[in-house]
């Protein structure tokens, strides 16, 4: 790989980390890039999930204020997402993608729609029994109800299988399901996590069995961790509702421009 593919793979990969980290967008940056270097789409889908396992290390190391007191939480939802990520990874690897991929774009506008009316559903959620909640934050037991349960894997499945923007359906899911009170720097973390897990997942998959272009990982690897490290000390930092608004734009952005290339 020539010097000038490997500089255009770091940046997209610092762009990547950022949009990652902060809306969930990650491959809105990395997988274009790899294209643009030269790999077929098959060895680009695969390459951009390994790569983009720095993505899970960097905002780990990076949320460290936001994710502590969440471990029991996270390790319920990181084992169900890594679950769903390896669900999708076997679809991936075994069945074509044209008919998964005609519903991507419904997909992500969904979820995108559900963090635009965030705080109303929240308080419909919150007016239900305790029993039909995850416990969300400090000082809760982080129990996971079957409903959220199937629907952090099903999002994690996505995730393995395609990818693209299951960061915007991992935080509506599990904006919905937090405690009302839960500031979205906190969320955004635990979502980085679960979507991490299922990627990881499906990276070890992908690893075994695909041809990934460890030059190109590698490259956009080192872009990504150093733009996930940084980003959620942005989000620490912007103020909550025009970031969520934000966020959810992009994801109806992507939607609309995913919709156009399928059509």
């Amino acid at each position: 790989m020539g010097i000038g593919s490997s500089a255009l793979l770091v940046s997209a990969g610092v762009a990547s980390g950022l949009a990652g980290s902060i809306a969930g967008l990650a491959s809105l940056f990395s997988y274009p890039a790899l294209l643009a270097a030269g790999l077929p789409p098959v060895a680009a889908n695969v390459t951009n999930t390994v790569a983009l396992f720095s993505n899970t290390v960097g905002t780990a190391a990076g949320s460290r204020t936001e994710l502590r007191g969440q471990r029991a939480r996270l390790l319920r939802l990181a084992a169900v997402a890594a679950l769903g990520g390896a669900v999708g990874a076997a679809l991936l690897l075994g069945t074509p993608s044209s008919a998964f991929e005609a519903v991507v774009p419904w997909l992500i506008a969904l979820g995108s729609v559900l963090i635009l009316v965030r705080d109303p559903l929240r308080r419909l959620v919150a007016s239900r029994p305790r029993r039909d909640r995850i416990a969300a934050g400090p000082g809760h037991n982080a129990r996971l109800t079957l409903p959220m349960a199937c629907a952090v894997l099903l999002v994690g499945l996505y995730g393995g299988y395609f990818g693209a923007a299951s960061g915007v359906l991992m935080l509506a899911v599990l904006s919905l399901s937090a405690s009302a009170g839960e500031p979205l720097p906190v969320t955004n973390a635990v979502k980085n996590i679960a979507t991490g897990a299922a990627n990881v997942t499906a990276a070890v998959a992908y690893v075994l069995v695909a041809p990934v272009h460890w030059g190109a990982a590698v490259a956009l690897g080192l872009g990504a961790f150093a733009g996930s490290w940084v980003g959620p000390l942005i989000v620490r930092r912007l103020p909550e509702t025009p970031l969520r608004i934000a966020i959810a734009l992009a994801g109806l952005g992507l939607a609309v421009s995913l919709w156009h290339q399928g059509t």
